[in-house]
């Protein structure tokens, strides 16, 4: 065996020694390299919106509407008393009572909700009316509680002894709430015609009055005067005078 030189064999040393690290470090995997996309924050779904109409709003029973209703992000699409229902759409419904229409939108993002309300308005049978209520009664029954109203001479005041009389006549006209009147004011044939007719239509004008605030609507009421043309009586005495100084009462038919 030929001994090598002393600095021939550190050579040798050495250059075994890197060749044997290149072997060790050899034998380790290469790690992966990163995606740089997968360090990126990852992006949540689009929440789902929602709208739903009605057309009409309120309709009365037995007619019809038409609902409209609009989503976006969603897969599935309810309306409650209708089902599941594509994600936007029409539909004709006949609501038997006023309804209230909700919708409900699920997608990936969530869920979300609308509404509509369709008032439905409810025909109400008429009642018959009530024995007083169209019966206006004969001629001689309204006389019989709707007594004539009589005046002072040259004077248009309710009397105290017409009071009873007012109240007796308001009680039956509220009774018989069908009933109209026609209010006519006389008077007695002393003084000018243009007089007596500005006299009776204050007679007249009082008694209504007077009914009016014994609880008697005035609508049910109209006034006319006659001043002196129509008479009850036509003697020339106190008595008759009286009795044409007044404020009487018919049925407005």
């Amino acid at each position: 065996m030929i001994a090598l030189p002393s600095r021939l064999r550190m050579s040798v040393a050495v250059a075994a020694s890197a060749v044997a690290m290149l072997a060790v470090t050899g034998c380790h995997h290469k790690k992966a390299a990163v995606n740089p996309a997968s360090l990126a924050p990852t992006e949540s779904a689009p929440a789902p919106t929602a709208s739903i109409t009605a057309d009409p709003t309120a309709i009365d029973q037995g007619q019809s509407v038409v609902l409209n209703w609009r989503t976006t992000n969603a897969n599935s699409v309810t309306i409650d008393g209708i089902g599941n229902v594509p994600a936007n759409g029409t539909q004709t419904v006949s609501p038997a009572s006023s309804t209230n229409f909700h919708l409900t939108a699920t997608g990936d993002g969530g869920s979300t909700t609308a509404d509509v309300r369709v008032t439905v308005r409810v025909a109400v049978a008429p009642t018959a009316p009530g024995p007083n209520e169209s019966d206006m009664g004969s001629d001689a029954e309204f006389h019989a509680h709707v007594p004539d109203v009589f005046f002072d001479y040259d004077s248009y005041s309710i009397r105290p002894d017409a009071q009873n009389g007012i109240t007796q006549a308001a009680s039956y006209l509220n009774a018989h709430p069908a009933i109209k009147i026609v209010i006519g004011g006389y008077c007695d044939d002393r003084g000018s015609a243009e007089y007596n007719l500005a006299l009776g239509e204050n007679r007249a004008n009082a008694a209504r009055t007077a009914l009016v605030n014994a609880g008697v609507a005035a609508n049910r009421m109209r006034v006319v005067s006659y001043g002196k043309e129509k008479q009850f009586c036509t003697e020339e005495t106190e008595s008759c005078w009286q009795q044409n100084r007044r404020a009487q009462f018919v049925l407005d038919r």
